[in-house]
């Protein structure tokens, strides 16, 4: 059992492997956070907690001669609002008297086998005895809400899941105006936060940043969940590092408006929410009804390292699903960068033959196969194939793609529509915009309503009719703007506080119906790159592009600061022309190959303007990536950079589960004269095993941690290497 509840001391305790979780129901039944961290023993960590009157924090009524008992100095669980904890609040909603306030005491709890699931909203799932649910109910007599909240302990991974139940049980309407999914408080410490903030061709950048007195608030209200800002955070120890430090993690896996709130208080306590954004939100709670919030995942591990590890093995395993969740992804050509639009059925055969030739399993078709569709600005929503360029039809097309040899895929936005096609003629109302305004214009294209039933059969049917028609074994899905003017035309005016939210349930539907109908498909997600990558969209497609930006030498910053969160199973990366079409710099294939067989393996370029050596090269490449894939995809994933590092290099490091085999990749980003040594001390190894450092000479793996490892010379533009590091017999 990993949940305890010690009747005498009012306790609940959670326990994983490494770290425990302790909650304690005070005497008036306010759940109190009593410590969160390593394993302490039988200890009850309440000891820790002295209470003192603080001047204008003031105190419950139950407690008006207790001035040292106070809400606004106490570590909870899951706040009130409005009634004297004066820091930041889980919760804010309005009843139908028009008060705004509302506290939350003990009724009972749960404990139960297994994982619980959140009604039409992703989460992390149970793979069979693997997990317990501890659920605490709570209750304000006044406002008729009550809360549920929900812990998931994943024991093994050092995981606990965190979500939320919100009920109006009473008789008239509850206005919800913010419904964080998770609280979490440390009460005692110095801290730094990492977040992964970024834009459009440069995603999850991170900052480490000290916690300033007042309150840090990172939030997309973008309709996504945003290349600006990631719906993930460290909480770590001021001098924690890759190997050791206090780390906590708190990752949403939601993909549309979220909102990140911390603050360190006038007592120097620290207090993290993370949920739905509350900017124009406001869910309509009619009597017995209720409101789920996403899933937060949290995890706290001895530094960052750990932390990245419980992420990557809870996403891997308990997160993605399907065929492809731990299985080969077929190497992919896409021709988006060696076309865009200007192609036709012979240009597109020209290049598959050569990809074939070169070991690639599978042809990707992306934008511009539709009729209509010339450039960005007419064609989304009408999904007919166009004749004109694909003379013999789309399924003309992918015959001769199998002839070759070749899986076929196809890119689609179908979220999307523009305003020059056949779709908005017949169904202008069916996009998101404002009554009596023109709206704002991204790439000349709308959004579609999701929220509305008509809009979610209509892709339903559409891209089922194209999966059902088409021999379709990958669909890369693309969504390419951000969302504003949001109004829908099919709910009343009092409830367009609830359209974004609506808008995910039916995408979430949507995808769920298509993953279960179509198991041997694989899909891709993608949003202008990575501007939807979070653990969300994870649930229904295992892999996302990373980044428009392919060019190696900024992925390696947007790669590098994905791993903190997301393994790198989950990153489609690719390897595409140089000069690159982003940043017009010029790159070796060796380490474009390199930084790209960090993620679902791809090419992106016109393989028929290579050059023998080239061709050759790939041939090596594409037989490189197959034999490392499992240990890439699978295994731990370590990087040797500090976050703050000002070196003129990147350096990461992959083992297997039984470590006997490591892969270990380095770039040079700017070579100097008067060479320096690039050293870098490995991780992961067996410190007494043998290993053969490539083929070059053998090494403990203690020599190999402690020691470290020096590389050979690496000059010239953009130099890279990779070694293996296999476990020999001594």
């Amino acid at each position: 059992m990993s949940i305890h509840y010690l009747e005498d001391k009012k306790q609940l305790i959670i326990e994983t492997k490494n770290t425990v979780y302790q909650m304690k129901i005070d005497e008036l039944g306010y759940l109190q956070h009593l410590y969160y961290g390593a394993k302490i023993g039988q200890n009850d960590m309440s000891y820790t907690f002295r209470t003192y009157e603080h001047g204008f924090s003031g105190n419950p009524y139950d407690m008006r001669n207790n001035r040292a008992y106070s809400l606004d100095c106490m570590a909870q669980e899951y706040t009130s609002f409005g009634v004297g904890d004066f820091r930041i609040n889980s919760i804010a909603a309005s009843c139908s008297d028009g008060s705004r306030c509302a506290e939350f005491r003990y009724v009972e709890h749960e404990i139960f086998a297994g994982k619980y699931s959140i009604p039409g909203l992703p989460s992390v799932y149970d793979n069979g005895d693997e997990a317990e649910t501890l659920v605490v109910t709570l209750i304000d007599n006044a406002a008729n809400m009550r809360i549920r909240l929900y812990y998931g302990v994943f024991e093994e991974l050092d995981i606990i899941t965190r979500a939320a139940e919100i009920t109006n049980v009473g008789k008239e309407i509850v206005w919800l105006r913010k419904a964080s999914s998770a609280c979490l408080e440390l009460p005692f410490g110095n801290w730094d936060m990492i977040h992964f903030h970024g834009r459009h061709c440069m995603e999850r950048q991170p900052e480490r940043v000290p916690l300033f007195h007042g309150i840090h608030t990172l939030q997309s209200v973008r309709g996504m969940s945003s290349h600006q800002h990631n719906p993930f955070i460290i909480l770590c120890d001021k001098d924690s590092n890759e190997e050791n430090g206090l780390c906590y993690g708190m990752m949403l896996m939601y993909s549309g408006n979220h909102k990140i709130e911390v603050e360190r208080d006038q007592f120097d306590s620290v207090r993290a929410l993370m949920g739905i954004s509350d900017d124009r939100f406001r869910w309509e709670l009619s009597p017995e009804t209720s409101f789920h919030t996403p899933e937060v995942i949290i995890t706290c591990a001895d530094g960052l390292a750990n932390l990245s590890h419980n992420y990557h093995n809870i996403i891997r395993n308990n997160v993605v699903r399907g065929r492809y969740k731990l299985s080969h992804r077929p190497v992919l050509a896409n021709n988006w960068e060696a076309t865009y639009f200007d192609f036709d059925e012979e240009k597109l055969l020209t290049i598959a033959k050569k990809a074939k030739d070169l070991g690639v399993e599978l042809f990707v078709l992306d934008d511009g196969w539709f009729k209509n569709r010339n450039d960005d600005n007419a064609g989304l929503g009408d999904w007919t194939p166009d004749v004109k360029k694909l003379k013999n039809g789309l399924d003309g097309l992918i015959e001769k793609i199998n002839s070759i040899g070749l899986k076929f895929g196809l890119w689609i936005e179908p979220e999307m529509v523009n305003e020059n096609s056949d779709l908005y003629r017949n169904h202008p109302d069916w996009a998101l915009t404002a009554p009596g305004r023109a709206p704002m214009m991204s790439r000349n294209q709308l959004v579609l309503d999701l929220s509305r039933e008509e809009v979610h059969n209509y892709l339903y049917n559409t891209i089922s009719n194209l999966l059902e028609n088409y021999n379709i074994s990958y669909i890369k899905w693309d969504f390419n703007r951000s969302i504003s003017d949001v109004y829908s035309h099919a709910i009343p005016s009092s409830r367009q506080g609830e359209v974004i939210h609506r808008y995910y349930l039916s995408l979430y539907s949507l995808c769920e119906k298509l993953i279960k109908k179509f198991p041997d498909v694989l899909f891709e997600g993608c949003a202008g790159g990575g501007g939807r990558f979070d653990a969300g969209m994870l649930h229904y497609f295992p892999q996302i592009w990373c980044s428009d930006n392919t060019d190696p030498i900024s992925r390696l910053a947007i790669q590098n600061g994905t791993s903190f969160g997301y393994p790198a199973s989950s990153m489609g990366a690719h390897v595409s022309a140089s000069p690159n079409h982003q940043t017009g710099r010029k790159t070796p294939i060796g380490t474009r190959s390199v930084v790209a067989m960090s993620g679902a393996f791809g090419y992106e370029l016109d393989l028929t303007k290579l050059s023998d050596e080239e061709c050759n090269e790939i041939k090596e490449q594409i037989k490189r990536f197959k034999a490392i894939e499992p240990i890439v995809h699978n295994g731990k994933y370590y990087r040797l950079n500090k976050i703050d590092d000002k070196s003129n290099y990147f350096a990461w490091q992959y083992v297997n589960g039984e470590k006997s085999h490591s892969v270990v990749s380095i770039v040079v980003t700017d070579p100097v004269a008067n060479y320096i040594s690039v050293h870098v001390h490995l991780k992961g190894l067996k410190p007494d095993a043998l290993y053969s450092v490539n083929g070059e000479f053998n090494c403990l793996g203690s020599a190999l941690m402690q020691g470290g490892y020096t590389f050979p010379m690496l000059m010239g533009d953009y130099p890279s290497m990779q070694i293996d590091i296999n476990e020999i017999d001594k």
